[in-house]
C-alpha cells in the first residue's frame, strides 16, 4: 500500500480535490495532477444540492452511500474552512419536492415512506399547505415533500477551499499536466504524462468522465460514459425562494447572491461540452412550469459539465483488482458533491491504514472486469 508521503491524485474535480486533501491532511505527501484547473470540468457546471433522498428515492447502494455521505457534511465543511480559511457557501435549509401530477404525488408518498422507514424528517404537504411554504409555485401544484436534512453547497467555493486547504498541508497541484498511462513498478506507480513521468507510491484514478482515456497497465479500460448536464443562472427579483425546490423536469437553487441556479440537462453528447440552444431552452421552459416568475428573470449566464457514469450508475472506487497501489475514485454521476467527503475519507482509510470499509464492496471496480 501506499507509505503516507507519497500519492498522486489524478483529476481535479471535486472528488480528486477532496481526496487530495484528506490525504494531506493525515500526513501524506500528495500531488493534483490535470490538464485544467481545479473544478474545471463537470464540477463548475454542478449546482451542488445535496439531497440524497431526492437523487436515490427506492431503498438501495445509492441511497446508503449518499445519505451517509450528507451526514459527514457538516464537519466536513467545517474543517475545510478552518483549514483554508476560505468561506464556503452551505446551506441547510431543505428540499420541497414539488408535484404537478398524480404520478408526481405518488412518486413522493414512496419517498416519504422510505424517510419514515429510516428515521428521517420528512413532511408530505397537501395543495393548500404547499402554497403557505412556498407562495412562488404555480396553482396546480398538487402537493410536495418537504426534507428539512437537505441542503446545497458552492460545489465551486468548495473545490477552492479543499485546494487551499490541501495545499496548507503540503500538497502541490500540477496544472496543464494531461495524463495518459500508469505503469506499476511493484512497489511504486509510474505516471506517464504528455510532460514526462512521475513516480509515486500510490495513484487515485479520479478523472470523472476521462478515467476511461487512461492507459493502466494490465488492467481493462474503466467503462465510463459522459452524461452532458447543463445549467443556467439566472438574477432573480424580489423574494426569493427559501431552499431548494426541485419539480418533475428541473431543480432551482437559490444563491445569497439572489441569484438562481436552474438544472440540469441530462444528455448523451460525448465529450462535447458546448452549451446549446436547446438546453437552455428546455431547462427555461422547466423552470417557469415550476416557478412562472422565472419568465420575468433575468438571463447570467449557461454553463455545461460532463457527469461520468458508470454503466450502474454507482460510483467505482477502491483498489485495482491487477495493479498494486492503483486506486480509483470515479464515477460518481450526479452524486460528485454529495459523495466527496465519504470518497475522500474511504480512500485515505484504504490508502494510509488498510482499511476496507463495506461501502467498497458495492463500489468495487472488479464488477467490471479486470479493473
Amino acid at each position: 500500500m501506499a507509505t503516507p508521503r507519497d500519492v498522486i491524485v489524478i483529476g481535479a474535480g471535486i472528488v480528486g480535490c477532496a481526496v487530495a486533501y484528506e490525504l494531506a491532511r493525515r500526513g501524506a505527501s500528495v500531488e493534483i495532477i490535470d490538464d485544467r484547473p481545479a473544478g474545471a470540468g463537470a464540477t463548475h457546471a454542478s449546482a451542488g444540492v445535496l439531497g440524497p433522498y431526492v437523487e436515490a428515492r427506492e431503498e438501495g447502494p445509492l441511497l446508503d452511500l449518499t445519505s451517509r455521505s450528507l451526514g459527514l457534511f457538516d464537519n466536513f465543511i467545517a474543517a475545510i474552512s478552518a483549514d483554508s480559511g476560505a468561506p464556503v457557501m452551505y446551506k441547510r435549509t431543505g428540499t420541497l419536492d414539488v408535484a404537478t401530477t398524480p404520478d408526481g404525488l405518488r412518486i413522493l408518498q414512496g419517498t416519504a415512506a422510505v424517510l419514515d422507514k429510516r428515521g428521517v424528517a420528512g413532511e408530505l404537504l397537501d395543495a393548500r399547505a404547499i402554497h403557505d411554504v412556498e407562495s412562488h409555485l404555480p396553482a396546480d401544484a398538487l402537493g410536495g415533500l418537504l426534507i428539512p436534512s437537505h441542503g446545497f453547497v458552492s460545489a465551486l467555493d468548495l473545490t477552492k477551499a479543499l485546494v487551499a486547504a490541501a495545499r496548507r498541508h503540503g500538497a502541490q497541484v500540477i496544472e496543464r499536466g494531461r495524463v495518459t498511462r500508469l505503469l506499476s513498478l511493484g512497489a511504486d506507480v509510474e505516471v506517464q504524462t504528455d510532460r514526462g513521468a512521475i513516480v509515486a507510491g500510490a495513484a487515485v484514478l479520479a478523472a470523472g468522465s476521462w478515467s476511461g482515456h487512461i492507459e493502466i497497465a494490465g488492467a481493462a479500460r474503466v467503462p465510463m460514459k459522459p452524461i452532458r448536464g447543463q445549467l443556467l443562472q439566472l438574477a432573480w427579483q424580489g423574494p426569493t425562494l427559501r431552499r431548494v425546490t426541485w419539480g418533475e423536469r428541473c431543480y432551482l437553487v437559490p444563491w445569497d447572491d439572489g441569484t438562481l441556479l436552474v438544472g440540469a440537462t441530462m444528455e448523451d453528447a460525448g465529450f462535447d461540452e458546448r452549451t446549446t440552444v436547446a438546453g437552455v431552452r428546455d431547462l427555461v421552459e422547466a423552470a417557469a412550469e415550476l416557478i412562472p416568475q422565472v419568465w420575468s428573470a433575468t438571463f447570467v449566464s449557461a454553463r455545461a459539465g460532463l457527469r461520468p457514469a458508470a454503466p450502474d450508475f454507482l460510483p467505482i472506487v477502491g483498489m485495482s483488482s491487477v495493479v498494486p497501489n492503483v486506486m480509483y475514485a470515479t464515477g460518481h454521476f450526479r452524486n460528485g458533491v454529495l459523495l466527496s467527503p465519504l470518497t475522500a475519507h474511504l480512500v485515505a482509510a484504504a490508502l494510509l491504514d488498510n482499511a476496507q470499509d463495506p461501502a467498497l464492496d458495492v463500489m468495487r471496480p472488479s464488477r467490471f472486469g479486470t479493473l
